[in-house]
């Protein structure tokens, strides 16, 4: 027995020991991670910055905990284009970094718009006079495009670019619901709005076709454009080589020939050349920076004069964080919430002008009109200027429509302004095939329209009252662009009916005012504030280390980054029949698809 407790307090005291000493490198590695947060990074004379084009380049990045942090856990494989946009522009300031290295890799990115953002603000590095190197083991097409602006591309001797041109196939289910007896009931208005078409039919539509046709050629030949210019060839040369053949699948020496790229070279080869650039020797280090260094360098701009707000607003519009949860997580646009903050930046006294950033294919219509609202009582108050992003379709521009200007990129997917609800019955399965069937008592005709719908036989006459609800739901979507665009109800229709517009082309119909970027869309809300000398602001802003340290979870979970990841292509599509079973909002402003390129 005696041994017994000697064992035990043994045990007791060893458990302790760990646990102090865990508690320990915690607090070190908790107050480091704040030292370093805080603290300023320099520069060194020579130095590269370094960006790797790994993962998906969103809008802005997830946020993740604290213990995320300290782990290394979280969502590291997506990437902010603020972030980047933010750390070239202080590489392009910053004297003592002397370039660029863009190491491409398996990049995907939320929208076209997005690559075209990155690449500009490459573009721009470049008029300092300092150069950028690409280097990568392979390209997808959207981490070629963006790495065509560098001075040199370089490719591994094993290497590949997956060069195609843009497209590719959606995924159908109304073959598999026809044999589980699950039918889609839909009412929508808009001969455009083919969201609901994945659901309804087993192939695309000729309107789908023709809209989708369009906006690809758009974005493509833009593309294509630029990325001759950067390789100093003539655009068909290469849109002939993206169509004569697989050009993921060819020899390494024809991507050199068709200039490509410049030179095969191993990863030792590429640092030789760095070395070069910089006149260092062949033994010295290179001295590098990454994005997460950049964003700790002080920017050499002062925040002087007024302020001009950023609200960044992206993700899908949903009326609830549970309900977003439902569509496989991620960012979001949550009305209230949106609605609320609007509101405090109208009421803010130091905001004299506020650009909405808008990036989203739309959501629930409900939520969109809460937040139109609010940028009506915003504007009464201050100047607002919307910048869309990669997205701002359906939903996206609903919220958009309100304000006083509005800015898009030319590769900006815009639009889509139509109505639609689409409702699972899954009689046929449940009662025909589980011999499951319904009875009760109700006090009026449509006391349980919600079960007739789902589990009914005979739902036409729910469908019926359904159809007028969306059909009001479009016509409050066309008075409400006609009321912000200054265009009558007739005119807004004849574009609308859920037609998806690059643009370039909505800029020739008044669905947006000028193409311009982000900075274009803060310098016009400071002339209509009348503001001589300004800075901006984002919002919302970051979250503090204490809010991190209480949050139980991040906005991305390991979960769900794991799941993307198991599924693939195939996970969208399963997170939107899930969304589409659990929604409470019967009435959607969404665009058609996901438009993520690779």
């Amino acid at each position: 027995m005696k041994q017994f407790f000697k064992m035990t307090l043994a045990t007791i005291c060893g458990i302790v020991i760990f646990l102090f000493i865990a508690g320990f490198f915690f607090i070190v590695s908790f107050v480091g991670m704040l030292a370093n947060e805080s603290t300023p990074t320099k520069v060194k004379d020579n130095s590269v910055f370094v960006i790797k084009l790994n993962g998906t380049v969103e809008e802005r990045a997830l946020e993740g905990t604290v213990i995320d942090g300290l782990l290394g856990l979280g969502d590291m494989s997506t990437m902010g284009l603020d972030d980047l946009v933010t750390s070239i522009r202080k590489a392009k300031e910053e004297e003592n970094i002397k370039g660029i290295y863009l190491e491409g890799g398996v990049a995907s990115f939320d929208a076209p718009a997005t690559a075209q953002q990155l690449r500009d603000a490459l573009k721009d590095f470049k008029k300092s006079g300092k150069w950028i190197v690409a280097y990568a083991d392979q390209y997808t097409q959207g981490s070629y495009y963006v790495a065509s602006v560098a001075d040199n591309i370089y490719l591994n001797a094993e290497g590949m670019i997956d060069f195609k041109g843009l497209g590719g196939k959606s995924e159908y289910w109304k073959g598999l619901y026809d044999k589980l007896g699950i039918k889609y009931l839909m009412a929508k208005v808009g001969k455009y709005k083919s969201y609901v078409e994945k659901e309804t039919q087993t192939g695309m539509s000729e309107y789908d076709r023709e809209q989708r046709t369009a906006y690809l050629t758009g974005i493509w030949n833009y593309w294509l454009k630029e990325m001759a210019e950067g390789r100093r060839v003539q655009p068909e040369q290469l849109d002939k080589m993206a169509g004569d053949s697989i050009i993921a699948l060819a020899n390494t020496d024809n991507y050199v020939k068709g200039r490509l790229v410049d030179k095969i070279m191993f990863p030792e080869e590429v640092k030789a050349e760095i070395k070069k650039r910089l006149k260092i020797g062949v033994d010295d280090d290179i001295t590098q920076l990454f994005v997460s260094d950049m964003l700790n360098v002080k920017s050499k701009k002062k925040s002087r004069g007024d302020e001009v707000a950023i609200y960044y607003a992206y993700g899908n519009i949903v009326d609830n964080e549970a309900m977003n949860m439902i569509q496989g997580g991620g960012h979001c646009i949550v009305g209230k919430t949106t609605a609320e903050d609007l509101r405090k930046l109208a009421d803010d006294d130091d905001v004299k002008a506020v650009v909405f950033r808008v990036n989203s294919g739309g959501g629930s219509a409900v939520a969109s009109e809460q937040i139109r609202h609010a940028i009506k009582l915003l504007k009464s108050k201050k100047p607002v200027v919307v910048s869309m992003g990669g997205v701002a379709a359906s939903g996206g521009y609903w919220i958009s429509s309100a304000a006083n200007y509005i800015f898009a990129e030319p590769t900006t997917i815009t639009g889509s302004i139509g109505i639609f609800g689409l409702f699972p019955n899954a009689s046929g399965l449940v009662t025909d095939k589980l011999g499951i069937t319904f009875d009760g008592v109700t006090t009026h005709k449509y006391s349980d329209y919600e079960t007739d719908l789902v589990f009914g036989k005979n739902s036409d006459d729910v469908m019926k009252h359904m159809q007028t609800y969306i059909e009001h739901g479009y016509q409050s979507f066309l008075n409400i662009v006609s009321e912000g665009r200054g265009m009558k109800p007739e005119e807004v229709d004849e574009i609308g009916q859920g037609r998806v517009w690059l643009a370039t082309d909505a800029l020739k119909i008044k669905l947006v005012d000028k193409l311009g970027s982000l900075d274009d869309a803060v310098k016009k809300a400071a002339e209509l504030a009348k503001l001589d000398d300004y800075h901006s602001v984002p919002y919302p802003v970051e979250s503090s280390w204490l809010d991190k340290l209480l949050s139980k979870e991040a906005p991305g979970s390991y979960l769900d980054a794991e799941l993307r990841e198991l599924l693939g292509e195939l996970y969208q599509p399963l997170m939107e029949v899930r969304y589409t079973l659990k929604s409470s909002s019967h009435m959607q402003a969404r665009l058609l698809d996901d438009v993520r390129v690779k």
